[in-house]
């Protein structure tokens, strides 16, 4: 399992639910979603690894150890995209951590078992809740909320599941009890500038920022837009570009806090040219690295609601989606990766996360360490997504040197 061979196992990922342009549009339990996922499995069983499937569509590989009463060391990412999204993100941890496992078991027998997990639903661009297969796994599920999500198309969860032939009522079968796992290393694109800017091919992360999310409902009243007067208006359009800005200007006060928000997705009711919109709504992403100052932004993005909600007489409500701690990396796996990619020789610094990923979830319960590969002016979530073959590869040794320590 070569560096070519990355490559074109990358490239065939890329194809199945490609679109015209080539983007990837593979939204979780998606017919192009579980085509990946079947891909993968049917690697895992060239590799001999037996394959089975959680009650959530979580695929896990396990190659069987000499000694096999020892707790395994797990790696995994994800394979789901979000809308119109590049290649290489979730994708290159997968088929980094089967590469691993394929150089490791041409070398020899090995000590501990090994598996390999693909996460469904990591992106949490269609039912707004990310990371969905980790926190199954890891009893971190808000199953009440989990229910009543829907997509675009109105599909909900539960439905989605069970057009794979899955049951929501049996989630609770996915949780794996701590300790389970002797460790969890997780392989990923740079989805900021931080490798690139310091001419680093890897970077061992210390710690992952956490997504808090949140929906703002504005309420006005809609009116016909030639004969309601400017001052007798409830507009809810206006009202939510106020908090827009208002986001925006929070998160910049505290961008040396390392916080970053995003109103990703607002919509307008009843949506047509000629009517006062009577209601808006906003989907909210705030993250950073640092839980107090998540909080402080947080509450701040609160007051500023209530502010405009009074000045416009558009009452504001606000519904938590999730809000998840950030997490730190095990400082043990930060040390085996450091001197992993000294043996490796590549050009490696520490780096943090600023998007959330499965590891962050893993974490609860196991030691969990993560490697950053080099990626182009650090575009994600994008079809310009790209990370060079040879950077691919150095993460992919350098994982490879981790695995090999933690199974001896």
């Amino acid at each position: 399992m070569d560096q070519q061979w990355i490559v074109e196992t990358i490239d065939t990922i890329a194809s199945m639910g490609a679109d015209e342009s080539g983007a990837a549009n593979r939204l979780a339990f998606t017919v192009a979603d579980k085509e990946a996922r079947c891909y993968v499995a049917s690697i895992m069983e060239s590799l001999g690894m037996k394959v089975r499937i959680d009650a959530i569509g979580n695929v896990i590989g396990s190659l069987e150890g000499t000694e096999p009463q020892l707790p395994p060391v797990a790696l995994g990412s994800h394979v789901d995209t979000v809308p119109h999204g590049g290649h290489y993100d979730g994708v290159v941890g997968v088929v980094g951590a089967l590469a691993a496992v394929g150089r490791l078991k041409a070398a020899g027998p090995l000590r501990r078992t090994v598996e390999v997990i693909v996460f469904v639903a990591e992106e949490s661009s269609r039912f707004s809740h990310s990371t969905m297969g980790s926190k199954a796994m890891t009893g971190s599920a808000n199953l009440n909320a989990w229910e009543r999500a829907v997509d675009s198309q109105g599909v909900t969860f539960p439905a989605a599941l069970a057009a794979e032939g899955l049951s929501f009522e049996n989630l609770k079968q996915c949780v794996i009890a701590e300790k389970t796992y002797q460790a969890y290393l997780e392989l990923h694109i740079d989805q900021s500038k931080q490798l690139e800017e310091r001419g680093a091919a890897v970077g061992v992360v210390e710690a992952i920022a956490a997504p808090t999310r949140f929906k703002m409902t504005v309420t006005g009243m809609a009116g016909h837009s030639g004969t309601t007067p400017m001052h007798d208006r409830y507009d809810a359009l206006v009202s939510a570009s106020e908090l827009v800005l208002a986001i925006r200007n929070i998160a910049n006060d505290h961008a040396e806090d390392d916080i970053v928000a995003t109103v990703g997705n607002l919509k307008v009711y009843p949506g047509a040219m000629n009517v006062v919109p009577g209601k808006a709504e906003l989907w909210v992403d705030l993250r950073g690295t640092d839980y107090e100052y998540i909080v402080e932004s947080l509450q701040e993005i609160k007051d500023a609601a209530l502010s405009i909600a009074e000045d416009y007489e558009t009452p504001v409500t606000i519904e938590m989606l999730s809000a998840d701690k950030p997490v730190a990396m095990d400082e043990e796996l930060v040390a085996v990766a450091e001197k992993a990619a000294e043996e490796v020789g590549v050009e490696w610094m520490r780096s943090v996360s600023g998007a959330g990923h499965d590891a962050m979830n893993m974490a609860k319960i196991t030691p969990a360490g993560m490697l950053f590969v080099r990626s182009r002016d650090g575009v994600s979530h994008h079809p310009d997504e790209y990370a060079a073959p040879e950077d691919i590869e150095a993460g992919v040794q350098v994982l490879t040197v981790m695995l090999r320590r933690l199974l001896a």
